[in-house]
């Protein structure tokens, strides 16, 4: 049987029966070390040592925590008997420790009771105390008396939660059992508020985490479905059915067996998750960060298969896991309440029709064969409590038997023409569809109605830019198109919600919201999958198939808005005018715009900001304007540009220039793009600070914050210097040193030889700057230095990558198009995002004789999705194909390269 020596005492570190801990071994090296920290100190790293390797050998992981509780209890014997106590005093094991569980490195907490305040322990205490953490032991402590811990008990919820689970440990037993007494239900937090304290605290913990069980890198301990839920649960059952465990709430036959069986193996599953963190971390670490969950899925055996990654895999059960939790959390809490609000007494029936009946606000069964008799009451009863404005939810016995029978839901339940009819009926309702539809996810009816849906249930996507499941944020988006049509709507979706108010059909919406992301996580584009399965569900649900085929080509087109409004050059008409003739109709395009504003809010919160927002909004409103005029009438870019002109000159004059020909001399030097994309307002903000310029040897550079209904939405930036090569180059860098990230660049160049530049930029919070002079003036001063050595201009930016986006190494992809209706090569760039990484691309650009027009940056978490409009120095497009497939071999090879 392998063994260490360690101070000459032979150690057992692994064996096929669990580990013992030899008291005769560790007092003999006691007695003989001259050292007593270094001998507790051995023992802690060859119990560290055993459990973990027991761990990775797959032992049982209740084993392993109990026995780490045991033997830090012998340690803690040991240590306490260093000291001379008096017989007063009590060492007790409070919190997790105190029901017996403890992780690597979880606190070990404990109380040091006392029956007076004398003080005579006070210098021993800390000697203790300090043995404790000299020896590595992570202990959280407190030290008070009887008297003290009562009047905290009574005030602090948290706090007699704790003692409810405590254990002697050493000392006086006596001292324990007067604290229990004292903190009992009789006695302090009777069972009504105990209940209600601690749900409170349940409801404010999961707001802290966005009341989603699914986030990007989740709290084991913390989020909802998370330990503390199962705790939750216990802690609430264990005071009212005054038991002390989990098998004393089952012989209460609180749980059924399934229930318990699920509780069980959701428990130990979440424990390995912790103790794995813990142990890979070496600290006490209970979020399941980016750096953690790959070696996680590699520690328990997940592989990469079916087009997912292994992480993903490991991440996919994770997510059912802690769904499962929810769902018990949510029936079990349930129950808890109706008994102990039967218990007071205040009991009020009402019916609803033979099958259901409201007890107490909460809709329940008439009898226990409801479902079995007729099983179309799994589908009803969701209905009701959508439409019923006084039912706060479902009772927890009815919620067991919906669990129960949902094995009814069979393709024949789904093909029934009633049940049909429920479903769309749902769909329609007009309050609380959205809590429905979660309850029916987590009690697992939705995903067998709808088994396309179950497919993504806990189906991640292992990047920053999808931060929920698919099933979340599924959800997530049916929620912002309910919350668009509310009264007071926020007033960053104000234009969403004066459309979301006028779609003659909102139900239509919310069906394509549940379809439009369902086919991801299957081969092939998950817009077309969910375009089929959105014809599949109308011709089974008998929608008319005008409004399935309408249905169908949202989910297909789903993404095309934002696409064209972050990806392609909107100031351009003829852009405006193809995205016109795609959308047909004014009623596809609101219909898509509410959808587009829901879908990127549901993705991430941080992917919506005031600048996606106007752009987004200016593609809507130019096409609407399109789509008034017909389609049969494109715009004329001659009669645009003079249009600009005409306005531009006009507000010149109003402002007092002093002569137009002056103006119309500068404006002959700019090309017409620059009329066709230029708004009047910016055209003139141009040109007064090029003809007040007298410092004619610096670049001009002009900042300004570009608002929208008195709302800044961007910081605009303006640059005119003389054309170099490596202008975009030192541009971008000095943005990117100053931490301001690109949104947008437009790139003009003047036949007097001047480059005109407009960069429009957010801050690292995705707000335009701080609009003051310092800071106005730090910009200007930051880009004019390093614009004024261009000539010679080698540096780019070196700055830390930050911790998250380190763990997405997908390699750069790069796509050229060639199309003859536009006079540019159009280059995207995907690649994950890193520091100076158009510096590199502009250098790139200079090294081939590259041209850039224009640029549309965007970045969605991790990744950047970059388009550039570029040509040859003749301006014209790259006509060579070995040319354009060496392009982007250099760029793909130098920002994969590390650096």
């Amino acid at each position: 049987m392998p063994s260490v020596n360690i101070d000459g005492i032979q150690w057992i570190t692994k064996a096929p029966i669990p580990l013992c801990f030899s008291q005769e071994n560790f007092r003999k090296a006691l007695s003989n070390s001259n050292s007593l920290i270094t001998t507790f100190k051995n023992a802690l790293e060859v119990i560290d040592s055993n459990l973990n390797f027991r761990f990775r050998e797959g032992e049982n992981i209740r084993t392993l925590i109990t026995e780490r509780a045991q033997l830090i209890d012998c340690l803690l014997h040991y240590a306490w008997h260093q000291f001379e106590w008096s017989e007063s005093i009590s060492l007790v094991a409070v919190g997790g420790y105190g029901r017996g569980e403890l992780h690597p490195k979880s606190d070990i907490d404990i109380l040091l009771l006392s029956d007076n305040g004398d003080g005579q322990d006070k210098q021993i205490i800390e000697s203790f105390l300090t043995l404790l953490w000299d020896i590595g032991l992570n202990v959280g402590h407190s030290v008070r008396t009887l008297a003290q811990c009562i009047d905290i008990a009574g005030e602090d919820v948290t706090v007699v939660t704790n003692l409810m689970e405590s254990r002697r440990l050493q000392g006086d037993a006596e001292l324990l059992h007067s604290l229990h007494q004292a903190v009992s239900p009789q006695k302090m937090w009777p069972q009504h508020e105990f209940f209600e304290a601690k749900n409170n605290e349940q409801i404010n913990r999961h707001a802290r985490y966005n009341d989603t069980e699914y986030n990007l890198e989740p709290n084991v301990k913390n989020a909802p479905g998370s330990l503390r839920d199962i705790q939750n649960i216990q802690w609430v059952a264990k005071r009212y059915f005054n038991v002390r465990s989990l098998d004393g709430l089952q012989e209460k036959e609180f749980f059924t067996e399934a229930e318990y069986a699920s509780l069980i193996k959701s428990e130990e599953f979440l424990w390995k998750v912790r103790y794995a963190l813990h142990m890979i971390t070496g600290r006490e670490e209970d979020r399941l960060l980016f750096d953690h969950q790959r070696e996680l899925a590699k520690l328990f055996g997940y592989e990469s298969a079916d087009t997912r990654l292994a992480v993903e895999h490991f991440m996919h059960d994770y997510y059912r896991v802690i769904l499962s939790v929810q769902a018990l959390n949510d029936v079990l809490l349930q129950y808890l309440d109706e008994a102990i609000t039967n218990q007071r007494g205040t009991t009020t029936l009402q019916p609803v029709n033979s099958r259901f009946r409201l007890k107490n606000k909460y809709i329940q069964v008439t009898h226990d064969n409801v479902f079995k008799e007729d099983p179309s009451a799994l589908l009803e009863i969701f209905v009701l409590a959508a439409n019923i404005k006084t039912i706060s939810g479902i009772r927890a016995s009815t919620i067991r038997l919906i669990r129960e029978h949902r094995y009814l839901i069979d393709d024949n339940f789904r093909r029934d023409k009633k049940n049909c009819a429920l479903f769309l009926q749902l769909m329609a309702s007009p309050i609380k569809l959205v809590s429905q539809l979660q309850r029916m996810k987590r009690y697992g009816i939705l995903g067998r109605y709808l088994p396309e849906f179950n497919h993504t249930i806990g189906q991640m996507q292992h990047d920053l830019f999808h931060i929920y499941t698919v099933d979340a944020h599924t959800l997530n988006t049916i929620r912002f198109m309910r919350e668009m049509s509310l009264p007071d709507v926020d007033k960053k979706y104000a234009l969403a919600g004066k459309i979301a108010k006028k779609l003659p059909k909102p139900a239509l919406l919310y069906i394509t919201g549940l379809y439009h992301d369902i086919g991801k996580g299957r081969d092939g584009d998950h817009s077309v999958l969910g375009a089929e399965d959105a014809i599949a569900f109308g011709e089974r649900h008998g929608i008319s198939k005008r409004e399935t085929h309408f249905i169908s080509w949202l989910v297909r087109n789903h993404l095309l808005m934002s696409f064209v409004s972050q990806k392609k050059d909107i100031s351009d008409p003829d852009v405006i005018f193809d995205f016109a003739k795609t959308v047909g109709t004014k009623v596809h395009l609101d219909y898509l715009y509410v959808l587009t504003v829901a879908d990127m809010n549901a993705t991430n919160p941080d992917i919506w900001n005031n600048w996606r927002a106007s752009l987004l909004e200016e593609l809507y409103r130019e096409t609407s304007r399109i789509l008034r005029r017909g389609l049969e009438h494109p715009i004329d870019k001659e009669d645009a540009i003079a249009e600009t002109q005409e306005q531009a000159m006009k507000l010149a004059m109003s402002k007092g220039f002093a002569s137009n020909q002056t103006i119309w001399e500068l404006w002959q030097t700019a090309g017409e793009d620059y009329f066709l994309r230029e708004i009047p307002e910016d055209i003139v903000w141009h040109t007064q600070g090029i003809l007040e310029h007298e410092e004619i040897d610096k670049p001009l550079v002009l900042v300004t914050n570009k608002s929208i209904e008195d709302e800044d939405v961007v910081t605009q930036i303006f640059i005119r210097t003389k054309s170099d090569n490596n202008i975009f180059a030192a541009s971008t860098n000095a943005l990117d040193q100053l931490n301001l990230n690109i949104q947008d660049a437009r790139i003009y160049s003047t036949i007097s030889g001047y480059t005109m530049d407009t960069f429009y930029v957010l801050d690292d919070e995705d707000k335009p700057v701080i609009a003051n002079s310092a800071t106005m003036d730090n910009i200007v001063t930051s880009l004019q230095n390093e614009l004024s050595f261009t000539e010679d201009y080698s540096d780019i930016i070196k700055r830390r990558t930050p911790r998250q986006l380190r763990h997405f190494s997908a390699p750069t992809r790069t796509i050229i198009h060639n199309e003859l209706s536009t006079p540019y090569t159009i280059l995207e760039v995907i690649s994950p995002d890193r520091p100076g990484l158009l510096a590199r691309i502009a250098r790139i650009f200079t090294e081939y004789n590259i041209e850039l027009v224009t640029a549309k940056i965007s970045t969605l978490g991790e990744r950047v999705e970059d388009v550039f409009f570029i040509t040859d120095t003749k301006g014209e497009r790259l006509s060579d194909p070995k040319v354009c497939a060496d392009l982007q071999n250099t760029i793909r090879q130098t920002l994969d390269a590390k650096s």
